[in-house]
């Protein structure tokens, strides 16, 4: 049997399409979430070991490490999804902004990838794979978030210094989106501002991340590396 792999944030968007793929593919899937959705249903009848966890709960990380590790042996990768994002002027005070997006995209994936590396290292496969999904704005700052940004910038030097660490058993990338997927409510004016940002001029798409995620998960050869997947945004 293939061994598993953890997605944190499988709810919706990006987390939801790898758990899908994977599981379509025989790969078990553990994953988390904060809110309940009717697409979970789906993920727990197609196999999905799924487990809430909110990682602004200390004491959760810590027990949702905990239940990993007793169930099981192996892991193939880590795929850190789960994100919050916080505007910096809004009715949570800047402190407890910058804590939270800290908590959410710092604190949470260094617990989980110290607690479970020993799974990572006793993968079946010639190697296994951490990867944490940052974002655009880590290489360029936010006037809007800067919590955020800073956040994912953080996170961005993790994937530096696990890398180091966990080589050459565990590979350690990040993957640094822009535009993935439009949200429904989105209206033509934001669509056509977002698209202008870009040199492509579309979104880069579910299908696309998977295949970016794949790549990462084949190679043999790449670790410590930040890829980016903006459409070519840093130049336009």
């Amino acid at each position: 049997m293939n061994d598993a792999i953890l997605i944190t944030g499988v709810g919706r968007r990006v987390g939801l399409h790898l758990a899908r793929t994977f599981l379509s593919r025989g790969i078990p899937v553990i994953g988390t979430y904060r809110s309940e959705r009717p697409e979970l249903e789906q993920l727990r009848a197609d196999g999905a070991d799924l487990h809430y966890c909110d990682f602004y709960d200390e004491p959760q990380i810590h027990a949702l490490a905990s239940t990993i590790k007793s169930g099981y042996t192996r892991l193939r990768a880590i795929v850190h999804n789960a994100s919050d994002w916080l505007p910096d002027r809004s009715d949570v005070p800047p402190a407890e902004t910058l804590r939270r997006m800290m908590q959410v995209h710092v604190s949470a994936p260094y617990q989980l990838n110290l607690a479970l590396a020993p799974l990572l290292e006793a993968s079946s496969s010639e190697q296994a794979d951490i990867i944490h999904m940052g974002d655009y704005v880590s290489g360029r700052g936010s006037k809007k978030h800067i919590a955020y940004a800073a956040s994912k910038a953080a996170q961005d030097n993790l994937t530096l210094s696990f890398a180091a660490s966990l080589a050459p058993a565990v590979k350690v990338n990040s993957i640094a989106p822009a535009l993935v997927l439009f949200n429904e409510g989105d209206d033509a004016a934001y669509r056509e501002k977002a698209l202008s940002k870009s040199l492509l001029q579309r979104e880069g798409g579910l299908d696309e991340m998977q295949d970016l995620v794949d790549f990462l998960l084949n190679s043999g050869y790449i670790t410590g590396r930040i890829m980016h997947f903006d459409g070519g945004r840093h130049l336009a």
